[in-house]
């Protein structure tokens, strides 16, 4: 049973975090933890007993608001919980606390909303950006104005490095689901690799899997997130999957590369992304 961490500030971008998660348990067997980072001040004058008394009464209410919050989407959904766990923690750093709740609990997913355009951290917002760079948990980064829809395809962006292993990954998500995985691989005019026989090798691995693969060459006037959303805007996805190298930045230099500001993936398809 997929393990999820749905996260939530109770701002109306994160409802769509929370909507793709359900939508997921729809289609196969989930337990859904809601989950709330959440930080209270101690005024200076006041004193320990009556900071821990107010904190006590402060905690019971967030929770309720968290359940309340949650319970509102699953009517909207004309839907009901099931296996659902809700959750708050204290923390003054709200990424850190996501990353080390889901990595202490031994979540398989972690699902949080991402709005913006520009830059990076606008692109997804600063604790979207900060899991995404140095969580070990898959990360499934959600636009802020996702609708809940069957997930029945995958377009998978590869490097081709350590394909296999990969591809592992991306069928053990997809195959539960239902759910079509195209494999795409930008070509840049220098690779002179066979790369359709290393593509076609691993893919027999998977018989009773449904994988085709696309080829492209680069437009070298774009740059490469633009060139991955020519595709996007052409095969329609229901979810982008891509494998980023976190120690070198890969990620980071992908979507702040000259381009960027045109580049409109944060509209458009759900993001899962695994460490490499």
């Amino acid at each position: 049973m997929l393990k999820i961490l749905a996260t939530t500030d109770f701002s109306v971008n994160s409802k769509a975090g929370i909507r793709f998660a359900i939508q997921l348990a729809s289609q196969q067997a989930c337990e859904i933890t809601f989950f709330h980072s959440y930080h209270i001040m101690k005024p200076s004058i006041w004193d320990a007993k009556r900071f821990t008394s107010y904190e006590k009464s402060e905690t019971v209410k967030i929770k309720n608001k968290l359940e309340k919050f949650v319970a509102a989407i699953y009517k909207a959904l004309d839907t009901k919980p099931e296996k659902v766990h809700y959750v708050i923690s204290s923390s003054f750093v709200t990424d850190s606390n996501i990353i080390k709740y889901a990595t202490d609990h031994q979540f398989d997913l972690i699902c949080i909303s991402r709005r913006g355009e520009g830059k990076l951290k606008k692109i997804f917002g600063t604790n979207t950006t900060n899991l995404i760079q140095r969580s070990t948990v898959p990360v499934m980064a959600i636009p802020h104005n996702y609708k809940s829809m069957k997930i029945n395809s995958v377009l998978y962006a590869s490097d081709l490095a350590n394909l296999k292993h990969e591809m592992d990954k991306v069928v053990a998500f997809a195959k539960p689901l239902g759910a079509t995985i195209e494999l795409l691989h930008l070509n840049y005019p220098s690779d002179t690799s066979d790369n359709m026989k290393t593509i076609e090798d691993v893919i027999k691995d998977y018989p009773k899997t449904n994988i085709t693969y696309r080829l492209e060459n680069i437009d070298l006037i774009y740059n490469l997130v633009s060139n991955l959303e020519q595709v996007i805007k052409k095969t329609k996805p229901s979810i982008l999957v891509m494998f980023t190298d976190q120690d070198l930045g890969f990620f980071e230099k992908l979507f702040l590369s000259s381009s960027t500001a045109d580049f409109s993936l944060s509209a458009s398809v759900p993001l899962l992304v695994f460490k490499k």
